[in-house]
């Protein structure tokens, strides 16, 4: 079986909500304060179709399923959330792509040696449910920096691409000159 495109995965997921989670996904969709944002007039009254192409043509392939399964999550759809997240980390590990390593695997010691301010990274983590309220006051509890990074790597980035997307997106953020520097080498 050919492996699902982004574009199908995203339009499959959407396809099985129902109108009226639709409906929750397209307001929480607009009302996401991180850039790059949504107009509403892109996806008022939109199928589901036209939401999957906005999602992409928006945020890209590679981050249009982490900002999707956010969405879904914050408008509880968890299941829909997991699966999508599942099914997209299974065609990622199919499409050949094993050899190029994820920014976040690439630059694990760099990062675990040079974050220096964790705490609002921990807290957009723990705000968009890549790490549950147990492992966030466990990780927050270790005294230094690098005790932190190294704890959050061997367990919840551990999880999945769609986290270390995230985390990645919240870095750039976070540790924007970090990023760049890494970027650079």
């Amino acid at each position: 079986m050919a492996p699902k495109s982004v574009k199908k995965l995203l339009a499959d997921m959407l396809e099985d909500l129902t109108e009226q989670n639709l409906e929750k996904f397209r307001h929480q969709l607009v009302d996401r304060q991180e850039e790059p944002r949504v107009r509403l007039n892109r996806v008022a009254g939109k199928t589901f179709l036209v939401l999957t192409d906005v999602l992409v043509s928006t945020f890209t392939e590679k981050g249009a399923v982490p900002v999707a399964a956010e969405i879904l999550r914050a408008i509880d759809c968890n299941q829909e959330a997991g699966r999508l997240v599942e099914e997209y980390a299974k065609q990622s590990s199919n499409s050949g792509s094993r050899d190029e390593k994820h920014f976040v695997d690439k630059h694990k010691l760099e990062l675990i040696n040079r974050v220096s301010n964790i705490e609002p990274i921990l807290d957009e983590l723990l705000e968009k449910k890549v790490i549950q309220e147990e492992a966030y006051a466990k990780i927050r509890a270790l005294s230094t920096s690098q005790e932190k990074m190294r704890e959050l790597f061997s367990t919840s980035l551990r999880a999945s691409e769609t986290c270390k997307d995230i985390f990645y997106e919240i870095l750039k953020k976070n540790e924007a000159y970090l990023v760049d520097d890494l970027q650079g080498k």
